[in-house]
């Protein structure tokens, strides 16, 4: 640095203004002259060039890029010195050169300015590259820098409150989530150090080491699916590493998770170098045995074939084996035959009297082949190609079955793949006697066979004998049911497809789970074809347990097991000391918020979820369990899946209200209602606006008239509400609110009687107050108003009975008894749907009547009044 001037050392340092610089350097070259000067300068530069500035030239490996370089030689006039020994000459040359040019050459201020501004670039470059962007405010740094050295000193506590005030200030920042759980750490307290340590990692996600160390301490907590959850956040942002990759699938293997295990195999096959071809052939032996379990047999053949095809030298014996009775499983015998020849050294030889494609004589390199797979594959070929060998099956049936029951038991399998029945029935009948055979797998072939030929009974009975022997085979369930039912024996049917698993098996096994399911899924329907709708709804109650487990335990619902009628019945029920910390399966709330049903949609579609939630809802409200309806329906709308669905929001809501109103729980009716007229698709719907009158006036409280009052606000020009709020208004006793509500619905409708009907009782309202100016006009228009009314509904029983309760309200009794008289005469009105007594107006007219005389003294014709039109 000793090469620049003081000003330029000041400015680079910050200590003046680059206005101050450019006026000093001015100042300092007008004052200076004389080629001593420039010599000085000259030395200055020079040793600035010879220094400092080579070094930071060839410095690329340690983060100066090349444009800074070129900045520097650009100012100073120098190039950057090549790398090649044959050029040195010529460079030595070229400096010689340059350094004559220099000596009339000094940086300008642009230059230096441009220099700043590259190497300010630079520096903001490698700091991006170098750490990861931290959303802490520059304010908050040095509160996190103390709490951090108060943790190192010991001082928790404190430590800890200034995390909190961190957080407070900064909730999206991590490093106070990740100090507090070092601190919980320490302390013990793994579930808190656990909480805050997945906060700070999904606030900075792309920490790997972080995502594992996550997941150990979930592990060690026994909570797998989180585990899971943490190695794929690793995954996602190094997915080339091979540890993360199997440690999620050995999670995933843990919980029965087939598929998702394969995958993550698959992804560290392709991962694995070539020359790790070792573990690269074991996996993949691993990987097609596992697949040939789960009845995958296309996926084993696939990874069977790729290690074939990349590693040909590791290939063992047992892989030639699995290999080749893979392609015989699939039916691919020339495939099984290439495999052993390319690979075991066997030599084929056709024979003339034998059709090509026939193994001839086999012999192998070091031995001979095993007896039971080159017998098994010629009998399968020979059955393939129709070509039955007449004297086989004497031949072993001759043989102990205790000897050979595996021979036996693969020729009786290609009889049945080839449909013939009766011979393969012949074997496996010798196979079901004997001691060492007798198991599961033969039992089914036996029932299998039994049920092609029509022994139906037999069948029935082999069936048996498997579920005795697997109970938890669901293919012998359902079978042996179908055969059940078909027998007529219904009881025995349903107890074919009793629950095979305990409730912590269904807890932690996904796999057990699917097959439980499907299981309940027949047992439902054939409750329901039988009518059993009890406990056709405990079936479904079980099945929607299982994908509403979360949702139910937020909305504080559970299910119990309760004596109805001499027998045991699912119930559900409201638990109110019942919280959301109860939710221990962090997975399942995962998925459920996500929407994520991994194994729970494998089984059913969500259409086919949401259609059995449907029929569950039903068949409740048709057996009158609306109250369990209605926490069905709560629980459902706690299952985002559902929720977020608007249709199935509204027919949810729309199942609520109908259950809550059946249940007269009116109060939780008046709830979803109102929910629904808040929607301004829905306000215009008349049905809505008749039942919030049915929940209003049945649940007896006045909360809505104030949300009436708000909706019209927002829905001025709403008929519907417009009639309501004057309704609210007339029973109240604000009239002319009421008044004015009523002449705006029959200024749209005036030809409906009912608003002439209102507007004229609330004239007659208005007029029988105590202190009002004018009453006779009110009178008169609330008189022209109903006499409109009676012209638009004609003279009936109503129209004339409400005409005489008018002048009966107002004191013109003479007048009022003259139109009771005619409502007595005339018949009630004829209403489609409903009965002629619940619109017959007789009593209450004669009641009235009744009134008049006895305020008139003539008691003995009130009297008879009431004897002839009020007998019940």
């Amino acid at each position: 640095m000793s090469g620049f001037s003081a000003e330029l050392i000041d400015y680079l340092e910050g200590r003046i203004t680059f206005e101050e610089f450019d006026r000093r350097r001015e100042e300092r070259e007008a004052a200076v002259s004389g080629p001593n000067n420039s010599s000085a300068q000259l030395t200055g530069l020079t040793q600035l060039t010879t220094t400092s500035l080579l070094v930071s030239l060839t410095a690329v490996d340690e983060g100066v890029s090349p444009v800074v370089q070129q900045a520097f030689a650009s100012m100073l006039e120098e190039k950057i010195p090549s790398s090649d020994d044959d050029d040195d000459e010529e460079q030595e040359e070229e400096e010689e050169e340059e350094d004559e040019d220099t000596l009339s050459y000094s940086p300008t201020v642009g230059d230096i300015f441009a220099l700043e501004m590259e190497l300010n670039r630079e520096n903001r470059k490698m700091m991006r590259e170098r750490r990861h962007r931290s959303k802490l405010p520059r304010a908050l740094r040095g509160l996190m820098g103390e709490a951090n050295i108060r943790y190192a000193r010991g001082e928790k506590d404190d430590a800890i409150v200034m995390c909190m005030e961190i957080i407070r200030q900064a909730p999206l920042a991590y490093e106070p989530f990740s100090t507090l759980a070092m601190i919980y750490e320490d302390n013990g307290d793994v579930d808190k150090a656990l909480q805050f340590g997945l906060i700070a990692a999904h606030l900075n996600p792309s920490d790997c080491e972080e995502w594992v160390k996550l997941a150990d301490m979930s592990l060690d907590r026994d909570n797998v699916r989180q585990a899971i959850i943490c190695y794929s956040k690793a995954v996602k942002y190094d997915p080339t590493n091979v540890r993360y990759l199997w440690e999620r699938s050995s999670l995933y293997m843990r919980l029965g998770e087939h598929k998702q295990c394969m995958d993550g195999y698959r992804r560290i096959l392709s991962l694995l170098p070539l020359e790790d071809g070792e573990h690269f052939m074991q996996l993949s032996k691993d990987m097609a045995k596992s697949y040939y379990e789960s009845d995958d047999l296309p996926s084993a053949l696939g990874v069977m074939k790729a290690a074939l095809l990349r590693h040909p030298e590791l290939v063992t014996d047992d892989m030639i084996n699995m290999a080749a009775e893979l392609y015989l499983a699939g039916h691919q015998y020339n495939k099984a035959l290439q495999v052993l020849v390319q690979f075991s050294g066997i030599v084929l030889e056709k024979r003339e009297e034998e059709e090509g494609g026939k193994v001839g004589e086999g012999e192998k390199e070091g031995g001979k082949m095993g007896e039971k797979e080159g017998e098994g594959g010629k009998e399968k070929e020979g059955l393939k190609d129709g070509q039955q060998p007449m004297g086989l099956l004497t031949e072993m049936m001759g043989q102990s079955p205790e000897e050979v029951g595996d021979l036996h038991l693969d020729v009786a399998e290609a009889f049945l793949e080839e449909g013939e029945f009766s011979s393969a029935l012949q074997l496996l009948s010798a196979l079901v006697i004997s001691v060492k055979y007798n198991l599961a797998v033969v039992w089914l072939r036996h029932a299998e066979c039994l049920k092609a030929l029509g022994h139906l009974e037999a069948a029935a009975e082999s069936y048996t004998r498997v579920v005795e022997m697997a109970p938890q085979h669901l293919g012998a369930r359902l079978s042996l049911s179908t055969l059940q039912q078909q027998l007529g024996r219904p009881e025995s049917a349903l107890k074919a497809l009793e629950p095979m698993y305990d409730p912590d098996t269904l807890a932690q096994d996904s796999s057990a789970t699917q097959k439980e399911l499907k299981l309940l899924l027949h047992r439902s329907t054939l409750l329901k074809t039988q009518g059993r709708l009890q406990d056709y709804i405990d079936a479904i109650i079980t099945m929607i347990s299982l994908l509403l487990k979360v949702a139910m335990t937020r909305s504080r619902v559970c299910v119990r097991s309760a004596l109805v009628s001499g027998k045991r019945h699912l119930r559900l029920v409201k638990v109110k000391d019942m919280t959301t910390d109860d939710i221990t399966d962090q997975e399942a709330a995962y998925q459920d918020i996500s929407g994520e049903c991994v194994w729970k949609t494998s089984v059913l579609s969500r259409e086919e979820w949401w259609q059995l939630l449907v029929d569950c809802v039903h068949t409740m409200c048709e057996v009158g369990r609306y109250q369990e309806a209605e926490l069905m329906v709560d629980s459902a709308m706690e299952f985002y899946s559902f929720y977020e669905n608007k249709p199935k929001r509204k027919q949810l809501e729309f199942f609520g209200l109908s259950a809550a109103f059946l249940d007269h729980n009116y109060r939780k009716a008046y709830d979803y209602i109102r929910i629904m007229l808040m929607d301004t698709s829905d306000a215009e719907r008349p049905q809505l606006w008749n039942v919030f009158n049915q929940v209003t006036l049945n649940s007896q409280h006045q909360r809505h008239h104030r949300f009436c009052l708000r909706l019209m606000l927002k829905n001025p020009e709403n008929h519907a509400l417009c009639v309501l709020c004057g309704h609210n208004a007339m029973v109240s006793g604000s009239f002319k609110h009421a008044l004015g509500q009523y002449m705006q619905a029959f200024r749209t409708h005036g030809s409906n009687p009912m608003y002439s009907l209102c507007v004229g009782l609330t004239f007659f309202h208005l007029a029988a107050q105590k202190f009002v100016s004018k009453r006779h006009p009110l009178v008169l228009q609330g008189f022209s108003f109903l006499w409109r009314y009676v012209e638009l509904r004609g003279e009936c029983q109503e129209s004339l009975y409400n005409l005489g309760r008018a002048l009966h309200q107002m004191g013109l009794v003479h007048l009022a008894i003259h139109y009771y008289h005619q409502a007595l005469a005339l018949p009630p009105t004829a209403l489609e749907g409903i009965e002629e007594d619940q619109v017959d107006l007789r009593r209450e007219i004669a009641f009235n009547l009744s009134l008049i005389y006895q305020a008139s003294g003539n008691t003995h014709l009130a009297r008879q009044t009431l004897y002839t039109h009020c007998v019940i």
